[in-house]
């Protein structure tokens, strides 16, 4: 996966509506972020790469800090969007929501090189915490429910007697690892290869329902 912020972009036209607009800037300031870090981006640089003015950014978000603020709010939303889509996609078994949980995390929609970097930028530095909190603490903490209960549940079918919070924590860790490996190593692997690795977590923590392929085709069922 590879993606690279242009030095200078074409000019844009300016008949775009303003929600177009913002959207272009914030998808601007996710390339920004990749190449450059959250401390050496500016809303210079973000202009430059969208091509557009150094005054339009300001008109749309004033500072550096609400077009940082506005972008971590777009990228948190996505993220919610892409996994409660996944989930609504397959049907009340345990093993196929968990299987779907994880898949998501890994759509090519959203497991991307500038996207995992900008989404480490914000991790990676101190002065971002206070408003990534307010931004996704909500977000996180219904995601973390959603992927226990099904933890839970999967435990309870398979008669494995997980401590259901344990074990989504280790898949979660696992994918967030992952997630570090895809943009962070001199030589990284593919997402194909994420994503097994995520299922093989999965496997080592139901071994009845996961192999590192995916769902088990022969696991028990839900009645």
């Amino acid at each position: 996966m590879t993606d690279s912020l242009q030095s200078a972009s074409p000019r844009q036209p300016r008949t775009m509506s303003r929600e177009a607009r913002r959207t272009q800037l914030i998808e601007s300031t996710i390339e920004t972020l990749a190449a450059r870090g959250y401390a050496r981006t500016t809303l210079t640089e973000v202009a430059r790469a969208a091509g557009l003015s150094h005054g339009l950014v300001l008109f749309h978000f004033e500072t550096k800090e609400k077009l940082l603020a506005e972008t971590l709010n777009y990228l948190a939303e996505e993220y919610r969007q892409n996994w409660q889509r996944a989930l609504a996609a397959v049907g009340d078994d345990p093993a196929e929501q968990l299987n779907a949980l994880i898949e998501a995390d890994y759509n090519p929609a959203i497991c991307t090189s500038s996207r995992l970097a900008a989404w480490c930028s914000f991790w990676g530095e101190a002065q971002s915490r206070p408003f990534y909190q307010q931004t996704c603490g909500e977000k996180d903490d219904a995601y973390n429910r959603q992927i226990e209960g099904i933890c839970q549940r999967l435990s309870d079918q398979g008669g494995y007697g997980r401590n259901a919070g344990r074990v989504a924590r280790v898949i979660r860790v696992t994918i967030e690892g992952t997630w570090l490996d895809l943009m962070t190593m001199v030589s990284p692997y593919q997402r194909d290869e994420a994503l097994a690795t995520a299922r093989t977590c999965a496997a080592m923590c139901f071994p009845n329902h996961f192999t590192p392929e995916g769902l088990n085709p022969d696991r028990p069922k839900a009645h």
